[in-house]
């Protein structure tokens, strides 16, 4: 089933996600914030109308994917489109991720945001897609597939799908020892400190440098640890991470982190969250040191 799903999505998705991407680009231009949220904090609580609208898309075209698409469940950072449509319970989960970077999207803070998603079981990443619709001239491209991935512009003149199947798969990389924190809150700073006096480079991460993605994709950053991370973005750093060599694992045990305990977390604006601390890195003397530091910093998102 797995092979059809992808093949389903992967073949008639990203269109659907560049389509998706010109609405965003074009929303933009306008006053298109929206209140709906409330956690208190300012990233986690941003919401345009680009948001729902890009979600009420990509749902609506997966739903007409047909059933073997509509057996996944289905997890969907809004609540907008024809959720009810796909499985509550099965081996597969598509997670979306509409506008990823929704407030610097909306202050025009930067050009990072993106539209995402990705399949997954309850241990493994499967297939992840990500069109950044302002990063370079035309966009930028990138899609994760078991055997590895490719990174690299859009070009509008072609259909989605061929432009992704003659970009060239990413084998080389920049030599980085620079990590991204996030989700640490008033600590962010401390923990970066901690980090770097183990030997890395450390710096909270805030998207103004760019989409966490790409970022790590090509080697201009070595990994990230975020805390709690949500489930509609982040699992397609631990996706790169492991195609690369690398892992993705919990820091307070290192074991290889996985979906089986999933969250919600009612004081985030009700999102599905990971538990505790969560570091992914491409070399795995990286992540040997980021378990090191952080294993024994609280993994209470609201508690740190």
């Amino acid at each position: 089933m797995a092979d059809e799903v992808i093949d389903r999505i992967a073949a008639g998705l990203p269109s659907v996600v560049r389509w998706a991407g010109a609405i965003a680009r074009q929303l933009r231009r306008h006053d298109i914030a929206v209140t709906g949220k409330s956690s208190g904090f300012a990233d986690t609580d941003a919401l345009t109308l680009a948001d729902l609208s890009v979600q009420e898309l990509l749902v609506a075209a997966l739903r007409d994917m047909g059933p073997t698409v509509r057996a996944c469940c289905i997890q969907a950072e809004e609540s907008t489109g024809d959720l009810g449509c796909f499985a509550t319970d099965g081996p597969y989960v598509i997670a979306i991720d509409p506008i990823d970077g929704t407030q610097q999207y909306r202050d025009h803070t930067g050009n990072a945001y993106a539209v995402m998603l990705h399949v997954r079981t309850a241990t493994d990443l499967v297939y992840s897609l990500v069109y950044l619709p302002e990063q370079g001239p035309t966009g930028t491209w990138l899609e994760a597939r078991e055997n590895g991935f490719v990174l690299g512009p859009d070009d509008p003149s072609r259909p989605a799908r061929a432009v992704l199947d003659t970009l060239p798969p990413v084998r080389r990389r920049a030599d980085s020892r620079l990590v991204v924190l996030a989700n640490f809150f008033d600590r962010v700073q401390e923990r970066a400190a901690l980090v770097r006096a183990a030997g890395l480079e450390a710096r909270p991460y805030a998207g103004a440098e760019g989409s966490l993605f790409p970022l790590l994709a090509s080697g201009e950053i070595a990994g990230a640890i975020y805390h709690t991370p949500n489930v509609y973005d982040f699992p397609v750093a631990m996706h790169l991470a492991r195609l690369l060599g690398g892992e993705a694992v919990w820091v307070h045990d290192g074991r290889r982190a996985d979906f089986e305990s999933v969250w919600r977390d009612e004081r985030g604006a009700g999102m599905l969250r990971l538990p505790g601390i969560v570091a992914c890195a491409a070399d795995r003397s990286v992540l040997e040191t980021l378990v090191t530091v952080a294993r024994d910093w609280p993994r209470d998102r609201y508690a740190q």
